[in-house]
């Protein structure tokens, strides 16, 4: 009988390590985007000191979201 209570539990237990996984999942994906903020921040607060630099980012960003034919 014991082993009739057993596996209710372990696809309770596996359905939790889901939901676990998937919160952990979206918590790194947050994570990550605010690391990501937090760089480019720094990185403009840095460049701002250096004009030609923005200057040489924004002409290189446009080049490459050109299309290539």
């Amino acid at each position: 009988m014991s082993g009739y209570l057993d596996k209710p539990q372990s696809h309770e237990s596996s359905d939790a390590k889901a939901r676990r996984k998937l919160v952990d999942q979206r918590r790194m994906e947050y994570r990550r985007a605010i690391e990501s903020y937090s760089e480019q921040r720094q990185l403009q607060h840095e460049l701002v000191d250096y004009p030609e630099l923005l200057v040489f980012n924004y002409l290189e960003l446009s080049r490459n979201m050109q299309p290539r034919l």
